[in-house]
């Protein structure tokens, strides 16, 4: 080839991701031609493609982009939207992903371009993270076993309402009660789970419904709810068992770090979301989910779990031990027939509770509850309705007509809240908090002049105590004893424990991988990269419509 000779329309090489990205070179296409006996691509579809369906006519693309390009596309799309300080709550967070798991884990090929661990001889990194978020889950929620991730909090909801299905005692019961309280998306695909399935799904007051029905066979309710408040079920637990029925709760997973376990209490079933264990919110995207239940339940479970076996040479290995996905079981036996796992996900919140060890993990939940209960006390102080009886990391506020007056200063000043009702307010608090937002927050509720001293009120707390965590709900036992956990706590420490990992796993980093396609290792790095952009990232699900833009026809 002679570059002289060639227009600058070719040298401008705007296809060059094809050729880098999808399949084999020329050479190699030819031979599997040859092998084949067609004598070109465009003979073997004639051949093979039935005229049909087939379309002669050519697709109308626009001209080809540069990886470079796209990107530089992507995020001028991306930077129309408006990245605020988020504290909405609703099950979405703002986490901090270490730095040494965001870039060896979720920025690392060597992760991401993995096939899920079908063949455990060449996953047992990948699998030995997967143990260690089922261990993290079953310490948490005091149940007897726990998956390896479901896609996310509100199909767990829905995953939880079929297991009391197919396993209370109460067998011709078919009423599923659903807290009132719970978040507005779990209770939205419970709704949409049940009615092809034609189970009754009653909404509102737990214990009234309870009172009411004596045809229920699952009870589900949030913890702490999605307006704040913790409330104590164990009573509830009780009259559902009496009833042959199941008690399902959605648990928010950094509150567990304090509270007493769901399980401790008596529940069934324990689930929620791991996004705030160090994964962005994503705009709502992909958070893996965790699902806990009793053993006896364990062939109900949805999903995949981890275990522990032997290899030929009688060491331990780790494989797949159960797996009820109708693609590895008959569909009349399948438990769900999603694709029912986050495994980078799982593996990332499972790293940061490795590195940041028990210790840790109290101390960022106590800081949450701390600058949470500094707000709280100043509102108070300036005679503000709060509207909580307890809290963990979340407020409601009844503001009356001040409600929109204060929601709108806020957003002046780079926060995005909840709006409630007519007149109510919510705020949640993050790993991110600091005090210096909680000052914002004063200031946007109460005005310039609100007078308000934090470290006075934080000695307030501290000398005089609080009752914001119920004294009957602090959690008594210790949790995340495992040595995995009590050991990675330097960078470096952590960086070769990652890496100890990456090298018992084949992925794309190491070799092509036969099996399966359904993965994100077929995603070129240009198209991975947008991920981890904060205007991506940072972008809460509920973000207002004039924080996150609609895209043109153009971008679309």
């Amino acid at each position: 080839m002679c570059p002289h000779s060639l227009s600058l329309h070719t040298l401008e090489h705007h296809d060059a991701f094809i050729e880098r990205h999808i399949g084999p070179s020329i050479e190699e296409q030819q031979a599997m031609l040859e092998t084949t006996g067609f004598k070109t691509l465009e003979d073997m579809i004639q051949r093979t493609v039935p005229a049909s369906i087939r379309c002669d006519i050519p697709a109308e693309l626009d001209t080809p982009r540069t990886e470079a390009e796209t990107l530089e596309r992507l995020k001028a799309i991306m930077s129309q939207n408006i990245v605020k300080r988020s504290m909405i709550g609703m099950g979405f967070t703002d986490a901090i992903t270490p730095n040494v798991i965001l870039r060896n884990v979720l920025e690392n090929p060597g992760w991401y371009t993995a096939y899920t661990p079908y063949q455990p001889e060449i996953s047992q990194g990948r699998l030995e993270g997967l143990l260690t978020f089922q261990q993290m889950i079953m310490d948490l929620t005091g149940l007897e076993l726990a998956n390896a991730s479901l896609l996310d909090e509100a199909t767990a909801a829905a995953e939880a309402m079929t297991l009391c299905k197919r396993m209370a005692k109460a067998k011709n019961a078919n009423v599923f009660i659903v807290d009132q309280h719970l978040h507005p998306q779990n209770i939205s695909v419970i709704l949409t789970r049940a009615e092809p399935l034609g189970i009754q799904v009653v909404i509102g007051d737990v214990a009234e419904l309870m009172a009411k029905h004596d045809d229920y066979f699952g009870v589900v309710v949030q913890y702490p709810n999605t307006l704040g408040e913790i409330n104590d079920y164990q009573a509830l637990i009780e009259k559902a068992h009496e009833q042959k029925a199941l008690f399902c709760a959605a648990a928010d997973i950094m509150a567990l770090v304090l509270l007493k376990s769901p399980g401790d209490l008596g529940a069934d079933v324990v689930f929620g979301s791991s996004q705030r264990f160090g994964v962005p919110m994503g705009y709502g995207g992909p958070s893996a989910a965790y699902f806990a239940t009793r053993d006896a339940f364990k062939r109900s479970v949805p999903g995949r779990i981890i275990g522990v076996s032997v290899d030929s040479r009688g060491k331990p290995a780790l494989r797949m031990a159960m797996q009820t996905r109708e693609q590895h079981i008959r569909r009349e036996k399948a438990m769900s027939n999603i694709c029912t796992a986050q495994a980078l996900l799982a593996n990332m919140a499972a790293f940061y509770a490795v590195y940041h060890g028990p210790v840790g993990l109290k101390i960022i939940a106590s800081r949450i509850h701390r600058l949470t209960n500094i707000l709280a006390a100043g509102l108070k102080a300036k005679g503000v309705q709060v509207l909580n009886n307890s809290y963990f990391d979340t407020l409601t506020l009844e503001l009356g007509f001040a409600r929109d007056t204060a929601y709108e200063r806020a957003s002046e000043l780079g926060i995005n809240l909840r709006k409630i009702g007519d007149t109510q307010l919510g705020i949640t608090c993050d790993e991110r908090t600091t005090r210096e937002e909680i000052h914002t927050l004063w200031k946007a509720i109460l005005g310039e002049t609100h007078h308000l001293d934090m470290d006075a009120l934080d000695y307030d707390i501290v000398e005089n105590g609080s009752t914001a965590l119920p004294e009957s709900l602090l959690r008594e036992n210790e949790i995340l004893t495992h040595p995995v956990f009590n050991t990675h706590h330097s960078e470096t420490e952590m960086l070769r424990y990652l890496k100890k990992l990456e090298n018992k796993d084949i992925s794309l980093a190491h070799s092509m991988i036969a099996l399966g396609s359904c993965t994100m290792k077929l995603n070129a790095t240009a198209e991975m990269i947008p991920v981890t952009w904060p205007e991506l990232a940072n972008m809460h699900p509920f973000a207002p419509d004039r924080a996150s833009q609609r895209l043109s026809a153009d971008d679309r």
